[in-house]
């Protein structure tokens, strides 16, 4: 649920109002990115999908029925962008290797390998769910799936997890 000052800067940026829809977008980009980076795994084509999303969202903005939705509005216009690119680009490729970590990034590399090592469709679901925060009927809507589907994905993807990890 959000809160109103939330509610109340989706129907400014309705409204056209340039200010409130940075701020909206402020708010939504480490989600943005969390799902991008799932389903695309590199920076580079990350940052074009959600620029590709931010002006697709500006865009079409007005057609937003209802603002408590906002956030599951917003991740499926990114996730076709994803896909747009994807198709793009042509087949799937490698993902590129990551860089050297810095000392605080060490945590973060070791997450994104172990996401690395899952199929798409269990990376997707687990990012949308612990990384998005979304429940799993939204995330159903999300990727057009039978709800008993995201379940499955959730719970084969943190077996390939917890394997991953040696547990």
């Amino acid at each position: 649920m959000q809160d109103s000052n939330m509610e109340k800067l989706i129907e400014q940026a309705k409204g056209r109002d340039p200010d409130a829809f940075a701020e909206l977008m402020q708010r939504q980009m480490k989600s943005m990115y969390r799902v991008a980076l799932a389903i695309l795994m590199n920076d580079e084509d990350t940052a074009d999908a959600i620029q590709d999303a931010i002006l697709a969202c500006w865009e079409k903005m007005h057609t937003l029925r209802k603002p408590e939705y906002f956030r599951t509005w917003l991740t499926r216009i990114l996730i076709n962008k994803c896909y747009d690119i994807r198709k793009r680009r042509g087949a799937v490729r490698d993902p590129e290797p990551y860089p050297e970590p810095s000392a605080c990034d060490e945590y973060n590399l070791e997450l994104k390998e172990a996401l690395g090592s899952l199929d798409e469709k269990y990376r997707v679901a687990i990012t949308l769910f612990y990384g998005g925060g979304y429940r799993t009927d939204e995330i159903a809507r999300l990727l057009k799936i039978p709800r008993s589907t995201v379940q499955t994905r959730l719970q084969r993807g943190r077996a390939k997890l917890a394997e991953y990890y040696g547990r």
